[in-house]
């Protein structure tokens, strides 16, 4: 490690909370998070139901939304990949339905690139390429029929040039395809976003012409529209190619120009908004990856919760590489700010309503009664809420606080599982972490201070793995003594309605059922009775209450500060003021030596952090505790 680097570990430390602070949290991130009626739609697909898809598709073919409508047809293609009942039933009840036969079509080419993967072509075994193409041609009469059925939609058309790529299809064919397309809507962002993919140098084009194509239809796009940022697709395309892993390149204005147009059509829309996520998130991409930070933040702000598929998944996992260079940026500005100086704040407007509503609701079940989770809990660095679960269990949340703990801050995961993972460290009994937002609930489960096992449902998401979910169920089933794991796995793999499965598995597990409220308020557990606070104590005052608390005895809440007179603080205050001067005159003056001049700087420090700390004390909780505690 070079001494540059080394040298920059404490700013980390204590800016790198701070910046960001008013992001979403990792929970609260999902990759393509549907709308609430494409989410109706596709939760009822998982149960076998065709009817809201059917009518979500043919609003959007009545009022021509052709690019709300390419957007639910893949999305609804996808979903048949893992449940094909739904759209069987649909074709054989409607066989000339232009919307099941374009997610049918649809269909197809998302199996072919199943079939294929994302890897490069020297990566594709020959095996794998036959399936492709068969698939690929299978799907040519089904696209024919969905052109014909509906002769205005565009949608078809995008199919067809995606299919087109795949089958190594010559220009004249893929030219054709685009006019057909550009007949039909000049604009159409999927069209064009296939047509680049054709043109782009690692398949059947050049990064010129890739540039030429993007910019062109960008010119000829009106206000607003989101091809305005085709350019910088071109950007990505062209940064992840072979050989250009260094910079733009020969390409520097260019891209700069492409970075500039997307920063001003993103102003155009408001912070979170879902429409604006895809060319967002290649910003952010493009911003972080140049190593434009400062503007990266400002990117993620904007794509609040709504990471995509595209462009992270050329790097692997889309969601863990959109939190990995999230979090990288925070990092990167961290290290810039000087140790001593307060880091820059959040835009004034401060977080928006649509990212309170969407951040993740969290409680915990903690096998065991509220006093031994409070005796464990006295050094976790948060401040909890518990109340009691039936006889024999715990409810846990946390206490929001305006002020986080130092070593609150420099925990790796969420405040709620960071707390179980201390207060289950030497202990018998286990803690089931629970997260729920609109559109994805999981678990992690906690014993003696270490994860067993964790899982997430999504509303869109295909069922889990089975051996996967078999080894998850397995190891739920060792931890709480239950004999036979398969219906804990039958929960595990279900899909459709993530908050009734996370209810599923809490009551196969013979835990105590949800408390009333989880998932709408933030905190719940005030209003049930015996609600206790443990308030957050530092490191020493923890070590000291849990050696000095009696076993069975609830801890008694820390004491707090009595506030300080006027006296208090102008005497402290000078005393500032005077060790400073001292201090800075001491190190100015040669013939002062180090030992004064260190003293003093240590008395000032010494003051310095008294006064702070008696202006940063506030209320632990956003709720009065009650007087029990």
């Amino acid at each position: 490690m070079r001494l540059s680097a080394f040298l920059t570990i404490p700013r980390v430390l204590r800016h790198s909370d701070a910046i960001g602070a008013d992001l979403p949290p990792d929970e609260a991130v999902v990759v393509d998070a549907p709308d609430p009626s494409l989410r109706v739609a596709l939760a009822a697909a998982a149960a076998g139901d065709h009817g809201p898809a059917a009518e979500l598709l043919a609003a959007t073919r009545e009022h021509a939304q052709w690019e709300r409508r390419d957007a639910c047809v893949s999305r609804l293609a996808r979903a048949s990949l893992h449940h094909p009942g739904w759209l069987d039933a649909w074709l054989e009840a409607s066989p000339e339905d232009p919307d099941a036969v374009l997610v049918k079509a649809d269909q197809y080419v998302h199996q072919a690139w199943q079939i294929r993967t994302g890897a490069r072509a020297r990566h594709v075994e020959a095996d794998q390429f036959r399936a492709f193409h068969a698939v690929l041609r299978d799907a040519v009469p089904v696209i024919s029929a969905a052109a014909e059925l509906n002769p205005d939609d565009p949608v078809p058309w995008r199919i067809a040039l995606t299919q087109a790529r795949g089958i190594q299809a010559p220009r004249e064919v893929f030219d054709s395809y685009l006019a057909e397309a550009a007949d039909r809507d000049p604009h159409h962002e999927g069209c064009h976003v296939q047509a680049l993919q054709y043109l782009c140098a690692k398949w059947y084009g050049s990064h010129e012409e890739m540039f030429d194509f993007a910019e062109r239809a960008a010119g000829q796009a009106p206000p607003g529209s989101r091809l305005h940022a085709l350019p910088l697709q071109a950007v990505v395309e062209y940064l992840i190619a072979d050989g250009a892993a260094d910079g733009p390149g020969p390409f520097a204005q260019r891209a700069e120009a492409a970075v500039s147009r997307a920063q001003a059509l993103s102003e155009s829309y408001a912070p979170g908004d879902r429409e604006a996520a895809g060319f967002r998130n290649h910003l952010a991409l493009v911003l972080w990856s140049t190593n434009r930070y400062e503007e990266a933040l400002d990117a993620f702000r904007g794509i609040g919760v709504h990471a995509t598929t595209f462009p992270w998944t050329y790097f692997g996992d889309a969601r863990a590489e959109f939190l990995e260079a999230r979090s990288d940026t925070r990092v990167e500005l961290a290290m810039k700010v000087p140790f001593f100086r307060r880091p820059p704040g959040p835009p004034a407007a401060g977080a928006p309503d649509w990212e309170r509503a969407l951040a993740p609701r969290s409680v915990a079940i903690a096998s065991t009664g509220p006093t031994e989770v409070a005796q464990a809990a006295l050094i976790c660095g948060h401040s909890l809420r518990t109340a009691p679960a039936g006889d024999r269990h715990t409810y846990v949340e946390i206490v929001p606080e305006p002020v986080r703990g130092r070593r609150a801050g420099l925990l790796p995961h969420d405040p709620l599982t960071s707390a179980a993972d201390n207060f289950t460290t030497a202990e018998d009994w286990p803690a089931l972490v629970l997260h729920r937002t609109p559109e994805r609930s999981s678990f992690t489960l906690l014993h003696r201070g270490r994860q067993v096992a964790e899982h997430v449902w999504e509303t869109a998401a295909p069922a889990a793995d089975h051996t996967e979910a078999g080894a998850t169920a397995a190891a739920l089933a060792r931890v709480y003594g239950l004999t036979d794991p398969r219906p804990l796995a039958h929960v595990l793999r279900a899909t459709g309605d993530p908050a009734r499965h996370q209810g599923e598995l809490v009551a196969a597990l013979g835990l105590p059922p949800l408390p009333p409220g989880y998932g709408g308020d933030q905190e719940i557990l005030a209003r049930l009775p015996g609600a206790r606070v443990l308030a957050r104590r530092g490191f020493l005052a923890g070590m000291r209450d849990t050696m000095t608390t009696k076993d069975g005895v609830h801890p008694e809440a820390a004491a707090p500060d009595e506030p300080h007179p006027a006296g208090w603080w102008v005497l402290r205050t000078a005393a500032l003021l005077f060790f400073t001067a001292a201090a800075v005159y001491a190190w100015w003056t040669p013939d002062i030596g180090w030992f004064r001049s260190t003293v003093s700087s240590g008395l000032a420090v010494y003051y310095a952090a008294k006064l702070v700390r008696a202006l940063r004390r506030r209320p632990v909780s956003s709720s009065r505790p009650p007087a029990a505690s």
